[in-house]
């Protein structure tokens, strides 16, 4: 009934937190299921992180698949992300971005095609503004040339 087992199934950052330092380069593809916090330069391809976490001083040359992802430094090549991906001031982005959800703070450069997925929501049909009966009268107080004839003939007199 009471267990010391803990639940190994949820994926927390402190738990299976990928890390590369500053001054690591990587050459080559990635295949994880745990977060990423990358502070040194990777050229290749990462896939199925749940989380990446790109430094100041990272950088990605490659693709990126994962479901969320924070940006600090320099990426360039295709980024797919799921979820939410969050620009810092400092990011810079070239390339192209496929994402569910799009932050950007100000100051950061984001020089790529972007493509939101998801279903566009259906257009409601735009209705029809009808018009009452009173507005459609000849003789109504908004209608401006009833008013103008009525200013000249008032002057005249």
């Amino acid at each position: 009934m009471f267990s010391d087992k803990k639940n190994k199934d949820s994926m927390e950052p402190t738990n299976s937190q990928n890390r590369i330092n500053e001054g690591t380069q990587l050459k080559g593809d990635v295949v994880s299921n745990g977060f990423f916090r990358i502070d040194g330069s990777i050229e290749g391809n990462i896939s199925k992180p749940s989380k990446v976490v790109l430094g100041k001083t990272g950088s990605i040359k490659g693709k990126l698949v994962c479901e969320e992802a924070d940006i600090e430094g320099r990426f360039e090549g295709n980024l797919n992300v799921s979820g939410t991906l969050t620009l810092k001031a400092t990011a810079h982005i070239e390339g192209e971005v496929i994402v569910g959800k799009l932050s950007v703070e100000p100051g950061a450069t984001f020089n790529a095609t972007c493509t939101m997925h998801g279903t566009p929501k259906a257009k409601a049909p735009i209705e029809e503004i009808s018009t009452p009966e009173s507005l459609k009268s000849k003789n109504h107080f908004f209608d401006r040339s009833q008013r103008s004839q009525k200013a000249k003939a008032e002057q005249q007199n």
